[in-house]
C-alpha cells in the first residue's frame, strides 16, 4: 500500500506542480479522452443508455447487492467456477497464495487490476517466491520502473516515449529507440514468453453479470485474453460492488464505461470469463476462481450518505477533468485510486482522519460530476467528509478538528454574519495591505498563515471601494437625483 500522509501529499504535490512534462501528458489525456467522453455523451438520445439510466442501474444494484452477489456466485459455480468472498484485502491475498501453492505456481501473469494494487497482491506473491509479471503495457512500464500506477486507466501516462525507450534499453537489453511501434514490439516480445510459460493468470474485472454468471474485462491491447486463457489457472479479483443484475443492465454500464474510460463507443477487446474450459473448447483455464473483495465496501454500503460512491465503475473519467489531479498527478495521492474518486473512496476505506488531506485537497468545482458516466455526486461526498472532519463522527472514528481551527472558523462566521464588523475589518485590511510587498500592483507575500496563498501566486489587492459600497453609493446617488 502506498504511503498516504498530509506531509507526503504536500511534498509530492509541490514537486508535481513544477513538472511541466507531467502537465503536458495529463493535458493531452484531458483533451483527447476527457473531451471525447463528453462528446459521446452528447450524441446519446435523452433517456436512451444515458448517464442517468446508468445511475439508476447502479443505484438499483447497490441497493440489492446481497441478492445480486448470491445470484452471481450461484451461476459461476454452476459453470464449474469457484467463488470466494474475501472480507479484507489480506483474506483475498491469502486465498490467491493458497491457490498458487496448491498448483505449485512459479510464474503469474497479470491483467490490469486496480484492486490488486489496493490489496497489495504483487508484493505478497513476490515474497512467496512467485514471479509476477504485469501484461498491460502501461502497468508493465511502471513495474519495470518500480513505481505505482499514476492513473486508473493509463498507468504510465507520466512517461515520455524517450523515457520508456531508455527504460527498455536498461531493463530489457534492447537497443534504444523512441519509436512507439518499436517499443510496443519490444514489450510484446518480452511478455509473450512470460505468457506462454505462466502457471497462473490473475486479472481484474470491469463488471460482472449475475444473470449470466460471467465477468467482463475490457482492453485495447488483447493481453487479457492471453492472461485468462493460456495459464492453467485463472483468478479474477472483483470488488463486491462491480456487478450488474441483468444482461440489459450490463450492456448499459459497459457502453457508458468505455465512453468515459477511453472516449470510445466500445473497447477493442471485450472478454467474457466465468468458468473453466469446457471439453470442446480449444483454450481456457483448467480452474477458474472469482474472488469477491469487500475490504471496507460493506461499511460504505451501510451509510446512506456515502453509498453512492459504490456506483463508481472505475473509468478514470473524473481524473481527466479534475484541475487538482491535472496539476499534481496520481502519485501525490499515495493511493491506487487518485483524483476525485480517490479523494472520497480512500478516506472511507483507510480512515477519514488518516486521509483528511485527500478530501481537503479537492476544489469542489463539479467537473467530476459532469463527466462521470453514472453521474456520481463526488462534490457532495467531499463536502460531507469535510463536515465530519470539522464536527467529528464516532461512527467513522473521526475526532472533531482542533480547537484552534474551530475558533478560527467561528470567528470567520461571526464576521461574515455581521455587516458592520465586516466593513470595519475590511477597512483595516485596506490600510494594512499598504505595508505588504507588491509586484505590478499585486501583493507578492501575505502575512502569517495566509502566506500559503502567495507561495506560488500573487494576490490581488483589496479594491479601494467594495462592490457593496459601490452599490450603496449608486442607489444613494440615484435617490438624490
Amino acid at each position: 500500500m502506498q504511503s498516504s500522509s498530509p506531509l507526503k501529499y504536500r511534498e509530492l504535490a509541490a514537486g508535481a506542480v513544477k513538472d511541466s512534462q507531467l502537465h503536458r501528458a495529463l493535458g493531452k489525456m484531458r483533451d483527447k479522452v476527457g473531451r471525447n467522453a463528453v462528446n459521446l455523451y452528447n450524441q446519446i438520445a435523452p433517456g436512451q443508455d444515458s448517464r442517468l439510466a446508468a445511475k439508476a442501474v447502479r443505484s438499483r444494484i447497490v441497493d440489492n447487492l446481497d441478492v445480486v452477489l448470491e445470484t452471481l456466485a450461484e451461476n459461476i459455480r454452476a459453470r464449474g467456477g469457484q467463488v470466494f468472498l474475501a472480507d479484507s484485502g489480506a483474506d483475498a491475498v491469502e486465498y490467491c497464495l493458497q491457490v498458487a501453492r496448491r498448483h505449485k505456481v512459479r510464474r503469474v501473469v497479470k491483467g490490469k487490476s486496480m484492486l490488486s494494487e489496493e490489496i497489495c497482491l504483487n508484493p505478497a506473491l513476490e515474497a512467496a517466491g512467485i514471479e509476477t509479471v504485469e501484461t498491460d503495457l502501461g502497468e508493465y512500464i511502471v513495474q519495470l520502473k518500480g513505481e505505482a500506477p499514476s492513473h486508473i486507466i493509463a498507468p504510465a501516462i507520466h512517461y515520455t516515449r524517450d523515457q520508456v525507450g531508455a527504460l527498455f534499453a536498461e531493463k530489457l537489453g534492447e537497443p534504444y529507440t523512441d519509436d512507439p511501434p518499436s517499443l510496443t514490439a519490444m514489450a510484446r516480445k518480452a511478455l509473450r514468453e512470460k505468457m506462454l510459460t505462466a502457471d497462473m493468470g490473475i486479472s481484474g474485472g470491469n463488471t460482472a453479470c449475475a444473470e449470466t454468471g460471467h465477468v467482463t474485462i475490457v482492453s485495447n491491447e488483447g493481453n487479457i485474453r492471453m492472461t485468462s486463457t493460456m495459464p492453467r489457472v485463472h483468478i479474477v479479483l472483483l470488488g463486491i460492488e462491480k456487478i450488474a443484475a441483468t444482461l440489459e443492465d450490463h450492456d448499459i454500464l459497459l457502453r457508458m464505461l468505455t465512453r468515459a474510460a477511453a472516449g470510445q463507443k466500445i473497447s477493442t477487446y471485450i472478454s467474457y470469463v466465468g468458468g473453466p474450459r469446457l471439453p470442446e473448447e480449444p483454450d481456457g483455464p483448467e480452474e477458474f476462481h472469482l474472488v469477491l473483495v469487500d475490504n471496507g465496501r460493506s461499511r460504505i454500503l451501510a451509510d446512506p450518505d456515502f453509498r453512492e460512491v459504490l456506483h463508481c465503475v472505475r473509468c478514470g473519467g473524473c481524473l481527466n477533468v479534475c484541475p487538482v489531479y491535472l496539476n499534481i498527478g496520481g502519485h501525490s495521492y499515495g493511493s491506487p485510486y487518485c483524483g476525485p474518486i480517490g479523494a472520497v473512496f480512500t478516506p472511507l476505506t483507510r480512515g477519514i482522519g488518516e486521509c483528511s488531506h485527500l478530501c481537503q485537497g479537492e476544489t469542489l468545482c463539479g467537473a467530476c460530476k459532469q463527466v462521470c458516466p453514472v453521474d456520481n455526486d463526488l462534490p457532495r461526498m467531499l463536502s460531507l467528509l469535510r463536515a465530519k472532519l470539522a464536527d467529528g463522527d464516532p461512527k467513522w472514528d473521526v475526532r472533531p478538528q482542533s480547537r484552534a481551527a474551530k475558533l478560527a472558523f467561528g470567528a470567520w462566521s461571526a464576521v461574515m454574519s455581521r455587516r458592520g464588523l465586516y466593513d470595519a475589518l475590511l477597512g483595516l485590511a485596506r490600510l494594512g495591505q499598504r505595508l505588504l510587498p507588491r509586484r505590478n500592483g499585486w501583493i507578492t507575500r501575505l502575512p502569517g498563515p495566509l502566506g500559503g496563498w502567495t507561495r506560488g501566486r500573487d494576490f490581488p489587492p483589496l479594491a479601494a471601494e467594495s462592490f457593496g459600497e459601490r452599490w450603496a453609493r449608486r442607489n444613494r446617488d440615484g435617490r438624490d437625483a
